[in-house]
């Protein structure tokens, strides 16, 4: 007697006793800008979920669906792609930070500090990572990001306060506002999101309000002059 072979046809079920088989998927093939792109999204998508200090490669590929190897095509280390990972976070707040020219300046200096707190909420672990002085992950690298930041926010409220000179005074009031904000924000995050965002947000900027109007009293340096206008800029009065 012969032996038939049954064949497997559309809309039919396999006979019993043979092996269905599965085609087999192509590999995915991606630019290494894509492919780059894809770490970096897979890290933060983590960051987010746990500290970047206990994320590792092994989870990296796996979240990627990637090999080892091909990790290492595009980075020599865990070490970097944090660095690139908090890259691409400081990237998109100094991208989208902004303080239009026309319309209210300290509404829009609200709107500003939502965006911020936008991408504080959603990277938070790496955030929280980044500022936090003695983290693993933070090194020269990381800090020269953080002062990108840092430069973009002050040079926002110059140019829109009237004051691209401003007096040393002047500049150390932004940039402590600056830091108030990120220290506020650090700790806003750890006490699950207390006071409610809108809050926060008012405080901050009347805190700019009160640093601004203090420094024009006490301010007699180079340049003073010129940014006694920066409060009323700011919908404040001196």
């Amino acid at each position: 007697m012969s032996s038939s072979t049954s064949v497997a046809r559309p809309g039919r079920s396999v006979p019993s006793g043979v092996m269905a088989t599965t085609p087999t998927r192509s590999p995915r093939r991606m630019t290494p800008e894509a492919r780059r792109a894809q770490l970096v999204s897979a890290a933060l998508d983590l960051y987010g979920r746990r500290s970047p200090e206990e994320v590792a490669i092994e989870d990296v590929t796996r979240a990627a669906d990637v090999s080892r190897a091909l990790f290492y095509r595009y980075f020599s280390s865990m070490e970097e792609l944090h660095v690139a990972a908090l890259g691409s976070v400081a990237d998109e707040l100094i991208e989208r930070v902004a303080l239009p020219a026309d319309g209210p300046l300290a509404e829009q200096l609200g709107e500003a500090l939502d965006v911020f707190l936008d991408v504080v909420q959603r990277h938070g672990s790496a955030y929280v990572a980044l500022l936090r002085s003695g983290s693993v992950i933070s090194t020269g690298a990381t800090d020269a990001l953080v002062d990108g930041v840092r430069d973009h926010i002050v040079d926002l409220l110059c140019v829109r306060g009237g004051v691209p000179g401003p007096s040393r005074l002047q500049l150390m009031t932004l940039r402590g506002w600056v830091a108030l904000v990120e220290g506020s924000a650090l700790s806003w995050l750890e006490a699950d999101r207390e006071p409610d965002r809108d809050r926060l947000r008012g405080w901050l900027v009347e805190q700019l309000f009160a640093m601004l109007a203090v420094t024009v009293r006490c301010d007699d340096g180079p340049g003073a002059q010129e940014g006694a206008t920066m409060p009323s800029a700011f919908g404040t009065s001196r």
